[in-house]
């Protein structure tokens, strides 16, 4: 029965977002996170007490968000087996977002390739920053910058709270996420009325953005000669030492820690001045070492995430129904 009830729906709707990916026909419970956020900020976010009315929107929005999925899901886990399965093959569907991701760092790279003027135009798709003055190297970069922190935020972040809270803590973690990237920014509308929701996007995505480091180093490891167990062992040391020590010097705590993983697996160097809503915020480098990015780089890189991914789901697959079994038997 567990089997059945969360392994299947986990299996189920991974292999949806791998074949989809976000369609854009299909609705999405993360598009009415933004109207409802929407909403709320042109609400509040005016006068005094903007920290106190910030913080009670986003406390709210969470609260509904898993109070409703927690009740439909045990609602619908007494009535029917089936629908339950449905219903968390469809959250689960909707909360991992790796494949678009994937998709447009792809065509990033094929449109710089082709002109600088694509390659602007497609990378403003996927981040925040201002893309019309963006060189083909600072492209490239942003692309892959962001493919490693959406690893963390579109994939690995949803699996880990999936383990822990099932499909309510799931899609909860899309609430907190949402908030923080529609309103967690430092800019002088949002820097005292989003700084509840950034500070709660930090606090879900700790341990899951030093996860997605450990899970993006691993395959690279498997890469390398195991018949010389020393050569292993000291890169398995540097490349850790490597997230450890630029992980830090990121201005969010938790999304340098993929960046610096990424920026170690390929030896180049991310992070640098950027500007955000006509505003300039000057970000620290990750890595040293600023060789130019080529398209075998984004493939290095998306073959990482896959791989990464791939792992966790094992992971939680080992959790959920073999390690149950391994107890019983013992």
């Amino acid at each position: 029965m567990i089997a059945l009830t969360y392994i299947l729906p986990l299996l189920m709707g991974w292999v949806l977002d791998l074949i989809l990916g976000d369609p854009q026909w299909m609705p999405h419970p993360v598009v009415g996170f933004g109207k409802m956020i929407a909403l709320g900020e042109k609400q509040l976010n005016k006068g005094s007490h903007r920290k106190l009315k910030g913080a009670l929107l986003a406390i709210f929005l969470v609260a509904l968000v898993f109070a409703v999925i927690f009740i439909l899901d045990q609602q619908l886990s007494n009535l029917n087996a089936l629908l339950s399965i449905v219903f968390r093959t469809l959250i689960i569907f909707w909360c991992l977002a790796g494949t678009t991701l994937i998709r447009e760092v792809r065509q990033t790279f094929l449109a710089v390739d082709r002109s600088l003027e694509e390659g602007r135009k497609q990378v403003a798709r996927i981040v925040g920053r201002d893309t019309t003055q963006l060189s083909a190297q600072e492209i490239r970069t942003a692309a892959l910058e962001t493919l490693a922190e959406n690893l963390s935020d579109g994939v690995i972040a949803p699996l880990f709270w999936l383990a822990i809270g099932g499909v309510p803590g799931m899609l909860t973690y899309k609430m907190v996420n949402t908030l923080d990237s529609m309103i967690g920014y430092k800019t002088d509308r949002y820097r005292d009325f989003g700084c509840f929701a950034a500070r709660l996007d930090d606090v879900a995505n700790y341990l899951p953005a030093r996860l997605t480091a450990f899970l993006m180093i691993v395959p690279k490891l498997m890469t390398i000669n195991t018949h010389h167990g020393s050569k292993l062992f000291t890169f398995h040391f540097s490349l850790f030492t490597f997230v450890h020590e630029n992980g830090r010097r990121h201005a969010s705590p938790n999304s340098g820690y993929p960046e610096a993983a990424l920026a170690g697996i390929l030896n180049c160097r991310f992070g640098g001045p950027h500007t955000y809503f006509g505003q300039l915020f000057d970000k620290p480098y990750i890595g040293e070492n600023d060789r130019l990015l080529t398209t075998d780089d984004m493939h290095v890189a998306i073959r990482i995430n896959r791989m990464a991914e791939c792992i966790a789901l094992l992971f939680i697959v080992f959790i959920y129904f073999i390690l149950p079994i391994m107890i019983i038997i013992i």
